[in-house]
């Protein structure tokens, strides 16, 4: 018996889209994470990137449990001394839904040479239309 490895060239990329009302923040990123790594799929190879696009809408909808929305912190520094940023999630929601969400799916991928490229295939909007109805994405219950 032999080890499957997926080529270049056989990669086939779906479109996804998940509402992110439906689940907490945590649930959504995993789900999130799953696609764009292609880790459900039968053909999955860890140094190959075969995951697919990821479309969520309702950003501005993120459901959070506890006290999340006003513990849970994001921090950011300028480089220069005493330049850090610290923004609670309540006022990220308020600025960019689609950084919270961005930040929990960046996370949960693996630190490596395809996460950025993985990331890019990552599209959040904040109210329920979106720009990819022309590519017929499949939903996620």
């Amino acid at each position: 018996m032999k080890t499957y490895s997926q080529k270049a060239s056989e990669i086939s990329r779906e479109w996804w889209l998940v509402d992110a009302s439906t689940m907490p923040l945590g649930k959504l990123a995993v789900v999130i994470a799953d696609k764009l790594m292609g880790k459900s799929k039968v053909t999955f190879t860890p140094h190959i990137d075969n995951g697919d696009y990821v479309v969520v809408i309702n950003s501005k909808d993120l459901k959070v449990t506890g006290t999340k929305m006003t513990d849970k912190k994001y921090y950011r520094h300028s480089g220069f001394p005493g330049g850090l940023t610290e923004l609670k999630l309540e006022e990220v929601l308020e600025k960019d839904p689609s950084l919270a969400i961005r930040e929990a799916v960046k996370g949960m991928l693996p630190k490596n040479k395809l996460a950025a490229d993985r990331l890019a295939r990552l599209r959040v909007f904040e109210g329920s239309e979106h720009a990819h109805a022309a590519q017929n994405p499949k939903e996620i219950k």
